[in-house]
């Protein structure tokens, strides 16, 4: 059984609702051209099996979220659901305002371009006017530790570096919602570190953040309340060291 914290009086940014989302085994493929021309997307094919399915929540501003489950459960496509670079087969999910997304370490960055180039492209995509982004340029770089790597093709980066500059740009950006899997795990010890105090500072600002881990340490740590899937099934809604006391119930070590 589902059980859902009491939540605030306010109207959610985040609610989803019947979440569906079905991949293909043998390509990988969401559905092909020929699928959709020939309706058999929603009829299914076999082979197909479901990432997610019937998954409903709502999140209100300035909540933690840790989403807790099985590497393969589905926690990974529900944030790119949150993030809409991927769209339901079922259901919807609505976002009241813009994502900062972390969810992959090249995500949204171009790899021929340098690093300054890629902050100038993935702030302004953002919405970030040209004189915001030069203003916060420096801070950008040098909470990366990216000084001497400005001008370097970003594929040509260590994976240390581009998670370096991903959470330095992405944290910098003025959207509500914070959206992290498990990209921290590659940093430094001291990289980690500046960014649990910059996860904490956004918090204290009122955002919301989303946080895919398998450290039980930091979604204790930043985490109120925590969704645990399985099996593409949300099993659980609840506090987050409820949720966590489930999960390790479910799969002890």
């Amino acid at each position: 059984m589902t059980l859902t914290p009491a939540q605030p009086q306010q109207s959610p940014i985040i609610t989803a609702e019947g979440l569906g989302v079905r991949f293909r085994r043998n390509r990988g493929a969401r559905r092909s051209f020929k699928d959709l021309l020939g309706g058999r997307a929603r009829r299914g094919r076999p082979g197909d099996f479901w990432a997610l399915r019937d998954v409903s929540f709502s999140v209100y501003p300035g909540e933690a979220i840790g989403v807790v489950g099985r590497n393969g459960q589905g926690k990974s496509t529900l944030l790119k659901l949150v993030a809409r670079v991927l769209f339901p087969d079922e259901g919807r999910v609505r976002v009241n305002g813009g994502v900062a997304p972390l969810i992959e370490i090249t995500g949204g960055f171009v790899g021929d371009l340098t690093v300054r180039d890629n902050v100038h492209l993935t702030a302004g995509l953002h919405g970030l006017p040209k004189a915001e982004i030069a203003r916060r340029f420096d801070d950008i770089i040098n909470f990366a530790g990216a000084a001497d790597v400005i001008d370097t093709p970003f594929k040509h980066l260590s994976s240390g570096m581009k998670v370096r500059v991903a959470f330095s740009l992405i944290s910098q950006l003025d959207e509500p919602v914070l959206l992290v899997d498990e990209v921290l795990a590659v940093g430094d010890k001291a990289f980690r570190a500046r960014c649990y105090q910059r996860i904490e500072e956004l918090l204290a600002d009122g955002k919301t953040l989303f946080l895919v881990s398998h450290n039980e340490r930091d979604l204790r740590r930043f985490c109120t309340r925590g969704l645990y899937l399985d099996a593409g099934k949300l099993q659980l809604d609840a506090p987050i060291n409820e949720v966590l006391d489930r999960y390790n119930a479910d799969h002890p070590a």
